[in-house]
Protein backbone atom coordinates (compact mmCIF):
# COMPACT_ATOMS: atom_id res chain seq x y z
CA UNK A 1 0.00 0.00 0.00
CA UNK A 2 1.39 3.44 -0.99
CA UNK A 3 1.57 6.58 1.91
CA UNK A 4 2.18 9.78 1.08
CA UNK A 5 4.20 11.38 4.17
CA UNK A 6 3.94 14.62 4.95
CA UNK A 7 6.54 15.53 7.51
CA UNK A 8 6.83 19.59 9.19
CA UNK A 9 10.29 20.06 10.79
CA UNK A 10 10.10 21.87 14.07
CA UNK A 11 10.26 25.77 13.79
CA UNK A 12 12.14 26.56 16.77
CA UNK A 13 15.88 27.96 16.44
CA UNK A 14 17.47 24.37 17.04
CA UNK A 15 15.39 23.04 14.08
CA UNK A 16 17.96 23.19 11.64
CA UNK A 17 20.61 21.94 13.81
CA UNK A 18 18.39 18.85 14.36
CA UNK A 19 18.48 18.44 11.15
CA UNK A 20 21.46 18.56 10.48
CA UNK A 21 22.73 16.57 12.93
CA UNK A 22 20.58 13.11 11.91
CA UNK A 23 21.01 13.83 8.03
CA UNK A 24 23.56 11.04 7.68
CA UNK A 25 21.42 8.46 9.45
CA UNK A 26 18.05 9.74 7.93
CA UNK A 27 20.11 9.16 4.49
CA UNK A 28 21.07 5.87 5.30
CA UNK A 29 17.76 4.60 5.95
CA UNK A 30 15.80 6.19 3.37
CA UNK A 31 18.44 4.76 1.06
CA UNK A 32 18.20 1.15 2.28
CA UNK A 33 14.24 1.45 1.86
CA UNK A 34 14.54 2.94 -1.57
CA UNK A 35 17.16 -0.44 -2.32
CA UNK A 36 14.08 -2.88 -0.39
CA UNK A 37 11.60 -0.93 -2.73
CA UNK A 38 9.77 0.83 0.13
CA UNK A 39 10.94 4.62 -0.26
CA UNK A 40 9.63 5.62 -3.58
CA UNK A 41 9.85 9.44 -4.04
CA UNK A 42 10.87 11.83 -1.61
CA UNK A 43 11.62 15.41 -2.05
CA UNK A 44 12.36 18.48 0.82
CA UNK A 45 10.02 21.27 1.64
CA UNK A 46 11.55 24.47 1.29
CA UNK A 47 10.68 27.94 2.55
CA UNK A 48 10.26 31.03 -0.22
CA UNK A 49 14.33 31.13 0.95
CA UNK A 50 14.89 27.42 -0.19
CA UNK A 51 15.34 26.68 3.53
CA UNK A 52 14.66 23.31 4.37
CA UNK A 53 11.36 22.72 6.49
CA UNK A 54 10.25 19.42 6.06
CA UNK A 55 9.92 16.25 3.70
CA UNK A 56 7.71 14.47 1.37
CA UNK A 57 8.03 11.00 0.90
CA UNK A 58 5.87 8.22 -1.06
CA UNK A 59 6.21 4.75 0.67
CA UNK A 60 5.29 1.75 0.28
CA UNK A 61 4.23 -0.70 3.24
CA UNK A 62 2.33 -3.61 3.72
CA UNK A 63 -0.09 -1.70 6.45
CA UNK A 64 0.11 1.34 7.76
CA UNK A 65 0.94 -0.25 11.15
CA UNK A 66 4.09 -1.29 9.24
CA UNK A 67 4.73 1.99 8.25
CA UNK A 68 4.06 3.18 11.85
CA UNK A 69 6.57 0.68 12.90
CA UNK A 70 8.95 2.08 10.71
CA UNK A 71 8.60 5.94 11.74
CA UNK A 72 9.15 4.89 15.37
CA UNK A 73 12.73 3.78 14.34
CA UNK A 74 13.19 6.81 11.90
CA UNK A 75 16.14 9.28 12.61
CA UNK A 76 14.29 12.59 11.98
CA UNK A 77 11.42 11.43 14.20
CA UNK A 78 13.78 9.64 16.97
CA UNK A 79 16.38 12.95 16.66
CA UNK A 80 12.64 15.49 16.52
CA UNK A 81 13.50 16.85 13.66
CA UNK A 82 10.19 16.17 12.15
CA UNK A 83 7.15 17.45 14.46
CA UNK A 84 4.47 17.32 12.65
CA UNK A 85 3.52 14.02 10.25
CA UNK A 86 0.71 13.96 8.37
CA UNK A 87 0.30 10.63 6.88
CA UNK A 88 -2.10 9.71 3.87
CA UNK A 89 -2.75 6.57 2.02
CA UNK A 90 -2.58 7.05 -1.70
CA UNK A 91 -2.16 5.33 -4.81
CA UNK A 92 1.27 5.91 -7.67
CA UNK A 93 -0.08 4.78 -11.09
CA UNK A 94 1.51 2.49 -13.45
CA UNK A 95 3.03 5.42 -15.63
CA UNK A 96 5.12 6.50 -12.58
CA UNK A 97 6.26 3.30 -10.88
CA UNK A 98 8.66 2.79 -14.17
CA UNK A 99 10.06 5.24 -13.63
CA UNK A 100 13.46 5.03 -11.73
CA UNK A 101 12.22 5.63 -7.95
CA UNK A 102 16.26 6.16 -6.96
CA UNK A 103 15.97 9.04 -9.36
CA UNK A 104 14.27 11.38 -6.60
CA UNK A 105 15.98 10.66 -3.94
CA UNK A 106 19.52 11.31 -5.52
CA UNK A 107 21.49 14.27 -3.07
CA UNK A 108 23.01 17.06 -4.61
Amino acid sequence: MHFLLIARDGTDEKAPERRLAHRQRHFASITRLRDEGRALYGAALVDDKGTMEGSVLIMDFETREDLEEYLEKEPYVTGRVWQEIEVRPCRVPELFMAVNPGSCMRQN
